[in-house]
């Protein structure tokens, strides 16, 4: 395996650098695979490293590390370039070994310690239960689910999480509307809120209600509108409208408080449980699965926004103006100070955040990541200094930015606002291309740069659409291998040294890469980095597959060249598998 041959290399170099330079025994050795193949299989730019200490010439300490490596079976060549690299030939049976270790490892192949057994809690999606998932949201979704499977393969214990925000003024907003639409279906008319959400959703939800429950609900429209301000002409767009138009909305879900009494926790229980239920449905159906779902409501009917709120006090990081209670947020790197309790005694957003993040602290996660939007950007210094002053280490936080990803259809720009009900959903977006490239799609680009989605070609079965590149490679193998119709146990035992063409060397490379892309990407937190992978080793092999026959007369070439072929094949599979697509065996 890769790893095993990097600790060899370093190993031999080590030996080499105790002779030449004694005292810079425990110099860090880095061992990397050149991106361009003809100057050689590892490099290392160690000599450069020494240099300034020695001071001396680099290409002169890289050829006497050259002269002092020990003769290895591994080593075919050691070379200097440039200003001092050393850059390591192969022998080719330390190529073809890769081909052996992940024919014997299987699925397990690339699986690494990396991580030791540390608990990581990721945090993902996390979207306002308040209507369906949009395609912004599959975004995280996908990284998340991604990322979460690269960590566990690395070796952390993942819990995967979603936050549920389930308390505050979004989900009011949302009860208030499937009453509203409630009320209209039996004939009570009220102006519907333009700041209400628009969803058909809701009036999903409303014939619900009414179907389980008649007119139990019904009030006046005069009684809803009492003590309501109105609304301001609907062309007006200054922010005195707006502060209108939010206003009259409070003032509705203050009425339907009062009206509905007791029924009220009634209507918005049933529009947060309909709405949760189809979040957690179609992130089921799109293979995103959490083993924590943690109610926002939850951290004040344990007391925990309370606590929190005491504690920051205590350690003397709030101060009252106006009645309201301030955390000392630019102490810690904010660019302004943040309230954490209205003047009314509510508690803000802001300070149950800290308390989720108290709470994950308090459940002894060595590693926290969160991936938010890229619009909440401005947010991560104000999360880090509360942590700081609740004297939790703010290091063991990482978030992860996740930009929107915009969709296009037939050119257009597709709208994505949630309250106007004219978004495009996820649930659409998998329907119309698939669960496998939308996965794959959302994992070609790091997670904080735009990204384009191309509903045009992800549904083409071209050389262009990766998707369908990479699983077309994975399904000529099966092909291959279904011909060739051995047993798949013989092939350990097959003739690797029959691999000397060129670009069977290349493949057998490009397997061994596969445990460094692993470990890299884990700590970069960067699955994209398996898509590019992917996509340059179906690459390879496709180029090898139209210039070579597999099933060849020659019974020991045969069955080396279907080794590699099923090795490659593995390899997809355990790739496509971090990323959550399919390997088909036909198409």
């Amino acid at each position: 395996m890769a790893q095993d041959v990097k600790t060899q290399l370093a190993d031999l170099l080590k030996r080499a650098l105790a002779s030449v330079a004694p005292a810079a025994a425990e110099t860090p050795i880095h061992l990397e695979r050149p991106r361009d193949p003809t100057h050689g299989d590892f490099a290392t730019n160690l000599a450069m490293q020494l240099a300034k200490a020695l001071k001396r010439n680099p290409r002169e300490i890289a050829q006497q590390l050259v002269n002092e490596l020990p003769p290895s079976p591994l080593v075919k060549a050691a070379e200097i370039a440039g200003a001092g690299f050393i850059n390591f030939r192969l022998e080719t049976g330390a190529k073809t070994a890769a081909v052996q270790a992940v024919l014997a490892a299987g699925a397990d192949y690339g699986r690494s310690t990396l991580g030791g057994g540390r608990k990581i809690q990721v945090e993902f999606v996390s979207a306002n239960p308040t209507g369906p998932l949009h395609v912004g949201h599959g975004r995280g979704a996908a990284y998340g689910a991604s990322l979460s499977a690269l960590l566990a393969f690395a070796g952390w214990d993942v819990t995967r999480e979603y936050y549920v925000n389930d308390a505050g003024r979004q989900m009011d907003i949302l009860g208030l509307s499937t009453w509203l639409r409630y009320l209209d279906l039996q004939g009570v008319t009220v102006a519907f809120p333009p700041n209400a959400y628009q969803g058909d959703y809701v009036r999903e939800m409303a014939k619900q209600m009414v179907a389980a429950h008649g007119g139990q609900f019904v009030r006046s429209a005069e009684d809803v509108l009492a003590c309501t301000p109105g609304l301001p002409p609907a062309d007006r767009a200054d922010d005195e409208a707006k502060n209108q138009r939010e206003l009259h909305l409070d003032a509705l879900i203050a009425r339907a408080k009062d009206l509905l009494g007791p029924d009220w926790s009634y209507v918005h229980a049933h529009a947060l449980s309909e709405q949760l239920a189809d979040c957690r449905n179609d992130l089921e159906e799109f293979g995103v699965e959490f083993e924590v779902w943690f109610s926002e409501k939850a951290l004040y009917d344990t007391g925990l926004v309370a606590r929190c709120v005491d504690l920051l006090e205590k350690k003397g990081h709030l101060y009252v103006q106006d009645g309201a209670k301030w955390f000392k947020s630019t102490a810690f790197g904010d660019e302004k100070d943040r309230v954490v309790q209205r003047e009314n005694g509510l508690y803000t957003y802001f300070a149950s955040d800290i308390a989720y993040h108290l709470n994950k602290y308090e459940r002894g996660f060595e590693e926290i990541i969160n991936i938010w939007g890229a619009d909440h950007h401005g947010y991560i210094p104000r999360v880090k200094g509360a942590v700081a002053a609740l004297e939790l280490d703010p290091a063991r936080l990482h978030v992860a930015l996740v930009q929107f990803a915009v969709l296009y259809r037939n050119g257009q720009k597709a709208s994505m606002s949630t309250r106007s009900g004219e978004f495009v959903t996820l649930r659409e977006l998998r329907q119309e291309v698939g669960n496998d490239a939308c996965r794959f799609f959302y994992a070609l680009r790091k997670s904080d740069q735009h990204l384009d989605f191309d509903l045009d070609l992800a549904k083409s079965q071209t050389n262009e659409n990766p998707v369908y590149y990479v699983q077309y490679a994975h399904a000529r193998i099966c092909s291959v291998v279904a011909q060739w119709g051995g047993d798949l146990a013989e092939l350990a035992q097959a003739d690797l040294g029959r691999l000397e063409n060129p670009r069977e060397l290349v493949l057998t490379n490009k397997l061994a890469e596969f445990a460094d892309i692993i470990n890299t990407a884990a700590k970069d937190l960067a699955p994209h980095q398996i898509a590019f992978y992917l996509k340059d080793l179906a690459g390879e092999f496709h180029g090898w597959y139209n210039a070579e026959r597999m099933l060849v007369d020659d019974p020991g070439l045969r069955d080396a060249r279907v080794a590699l072929a099923a090795a490659v094949r593995q390899v997809i599979r355990n790739g496509m598998a971090l990323l959550g697509v399919s390997c088909p065996e036909s198409m």
